[in-house]
């Protein structure tokens, strides 16, 4: 199996290449193809980077080599880490509808491209933001089933842990995920959260105990109240006050505190995006959550959902098959209709746009 990254030489797509290999996803005789812009300062980095991995990582690398052109991507993998991305500090945010006008056409030439000269039967795995335009794109190109958006795993990752962390316990034996749209417009799915060692009884006290009476509908208001006052302190502060935040509100802020302060949150990104690209790999049906589009197959609150959303879905080595959104509880659903809603009106200006 091979895998392509688009985007190979920017600070995501660097780390999810050293993960690949450091984690040895990808066999020696696999290949990497580290994907680069002909003309750009991206064509040079991608010569170094490839010889900086294998400096580093001779003993166990996979077969790894450059492309500059689009039509020269070939992978069963396809890995899309292009474009712009919002500047790591205070007050230096980029909106969603600019990120978006910046990163559109980048990401529409290489789904036109995989269209045109691909194997038709890449899955790819979309990280560049807004990640719900570049599922879109590629989607349309491609067909949705084989394009999924890596943000609402990453989110359900957060959410996971910050669970954890409550309960003095590790990620891996926290169960539950994260929907809607990546970033602050996310719905934490409180009602899927399942905690190793607990039954339903002792899970439900738990979860009650953590949410302390709260629901989603304040989500927003304090998102918002939180994030002001974190800029209005230093880095030591602000992230102990993190701390002390409930897990769903942490899953928002620590890491838009990380990223404001300058360290980016590059290697979380990376190590999410990793995740779904063995679960692709490994010929199993798995679930986790995604960015997909939807055309109606599923209902919430007695509607049927289209367009681009986060939600858990069954992954494998075709693309994404079920979506997973039953019986979920009353303010999650208000809130995941309302932000289908929203990133439905966010995307109609790219509808139909080459």
């Amino acid at each position: 199996m091979d895998i392509a990254v688009l985007g190979a030489t920017g600070d995501v797509g660097r780390q999810i290449c050293t993960q690949l290999i450091e984690r040895r996803v990808l066999p020696a005789t696999s290949r990497l193809q580290l994907v680069g812009r002909r003309g750009g300062v991206s064509a040079r980095a991608a010569y170094g980077l490839r010889a900086d991995l294998i400096d580093a990582y001779d003993e166990h690398a996979p077969l790894i080599d450059v492309a500059l052109d689009p039509a020269d991507v070939v992978a069963d993998v396809v890995v899309v880490a292009a474009g712009m991305t919002t500047p790591a500090a205070p007050g230096g945010s980029i909106d969603r509808s600019a990120l978006a006008a910046a990163n559109h056409d980048v990401v529409a030439g290489y789904a036109r491209a995989l269209a045109e000269h691909g194997s038709g039967h890449e899955v790819v795995v979309v990280v560049s933001n807004p990640v719900e335009v570049g599922v879109a794109v590629m989607a349309r190109e491609l067909g949705r089933h084989r394009v999924i958006g890596m943000g609402a795993w990453l989110d359900t990752l957060r959410f996971r842990r910050e669970i954890a962390v409550s309960l003095g316990l590790r990620r891996h034996r926290i169960g539950g995920f994260v929907a809607g749209q990546h970033g602050t417009d996310l719905v934490p799915l409180w009602s899927t959260v399942r905690i190793s060692g607990l039954d339903a009884a002792e899970r439900q006290a738990a979860v009650a105990r953590l949410r302390a009476g709260r629901t989603l509908d304040e989500l927003d208001a304090e998102i918002a109240r939180a994030q002001g006052e974190l800029l209005a302190r230093d880095a030591a502060e602000a992230f102990a006050l993190v701390d002390a935040l409930p897990p769903d509100l942490r899953a928002v802020t620590r890491p838009w505190l990380t990223h404001t302060s300058g360290a980016k949150t590059a290697t979380g990104t990376a190590s999410a995006t990793v995740d779904l690209v063995e679960t692709v790999l490994d010929g199993r049906e798995i679930v986790v959550a995604g960015q997909v589009r939807l055309a109606g197959e599923v209902a919430v609150g007695g509607r049927r959902l289209t367009g681009v959303v986060g939600a858990p879905v069954v992954l494998g080595p075709e693309g994404w098959t079920r979506v997973l959104l039953e019986d979920l509880a009353p303010d999650e659903t208000t809130r995941l209709l309302a932000c289908a809603d929203r990133i439905a009106a966010s995307l109609e200006p790219w509808e139909g746009r080459p």
